[in-house]
């Protein structure tokens, strides 16, 4: 009795094959619009943080001039 010959293994083998195979024929270009969409994701967070440490130099600067009366 050969474990090779199991079903569910020729089955996940052929799934596996057949995986493999899509993903050689595929469009090329898919890995361009990742690259892109990194880049863009990239650029929307350095916004986010230069958007977050104005905001926080504003609120420290204002909550500085509060006169706490002390």
């Amino acid at each position: 009795m050969n474990p090779l010959h199991d079903p569910v293994l020729t089955y996940l083998r052929a799934l596996l094959g057949e995986r493999v195979r899509r993903a050689r024929a595929a469009d090329r270009g898919l890995g361009v619009s990742a690259i892109e969409w990194a880049i863009i994701t990239g650029m929307l967070a350095v916004i986010a943080i230069a958007v977050f440490a104005v905001i926080r130099d504003r609120i420290q600067s204002a909550a500085n001039r509060i006169d706490t009366g002390y």
